[in-house]
């Protein structure tokens, strides 16, 4: 959370991203200014691809511009955390979690909910899922209580959990995420899993790296 608001904190006084934003409205107003500053600001969006979505949104019929607008409006008055799985959605409770006939008996734990998305495009997993609203960091001041680990704990405690499959990203917080939440559930008696990271489809091993390539002789299954 606190990494979250550090963020935000940045986002509103972009530096140098700001400088982009100002030379567009000294050449082309104001208004195109704002509009390439307002891109910068998004992830994965810099300078040039932020001045071809501006240009892109000018050049639009109106009903269209219109649109856009009334979709970022729409996502920010109605979305909200799912109160058991903390899930996108509209309603109090989201649809994965209404749905009876996934197995309960299930949960993956992930990082953030968009990660939810991404493991539901597989079309595999079929149970719960748990989203922790960030990972642990000691060194950024993110520990236990910042996330939703005590949510989990209570759906877990509550019974009817046989397996816990934590989907944490394979990096230094996900790691320290994914032991410290092991150490916690393995004393209810509830399988605790790790899914497996290694090769990409239609990778070369001769361009992984040491810790991909470990990961994937670790996770390697019978044919």
């Amino acid at each position: 959370m606190k990494e979250r608001e550090a963020s935000s904190r940045e986002l509103s006084h972009p530096g140098k991203k700001g400088k982009a934003g100002a030379q567009a409205a000294e050449v082309s107003g104001q208004a195109l200014g704002r509009m390439v500053e307002a891109f910068t600001r998004l992830p994965g969006i810099g300078k040039k691809s932020a001045e071809r979505l501006a240009f892109a949104i000018l050049g639009m019929p109106p009903e269209e511009a219109f649109g856009i607008a009334q979709a970022i409006l729409d996502l920010k008055n109605n979305s909200r955390y799912c109160t058991v799985c903390n899930n996108i959605t509209e309603d109090e409770i989201c649809g994965l979690c209404r749905d009876e006939k996934r197995d309960p008996s299930r949960i993956c734990v992930v990082e953030e909910p968009s990660n939810i998305l991404i493991l539901e495009k597989t079309g595999i997993f079929r149970g719960r899922y748990h989203a922790l609203m960030g990972s642990l960091s000691p060194l950024d001041g993110i520990g236990p209580e910042d996330l939703r680990i005590d949510g989990l704990m209570e759906r877990l405690r509550a019974g009817g959990v046989k397996e816990v499959i934590i989907a944490t990203n394979p990096t230094v917080k996900g790691e320290t995420t994914a032991l410290y939440l092991s150490k916690l559930i393995k004393p209810l008696g509830i399988s605790v899993s790790r899914i497996a990271y290694g090769l990409p489809v239609g990778g070369d091993i001769e361009y992984a790296d040491e810790n991909t390539v470990l990961r994937a002789l670790e996770g390697r299954r019978e044919m």
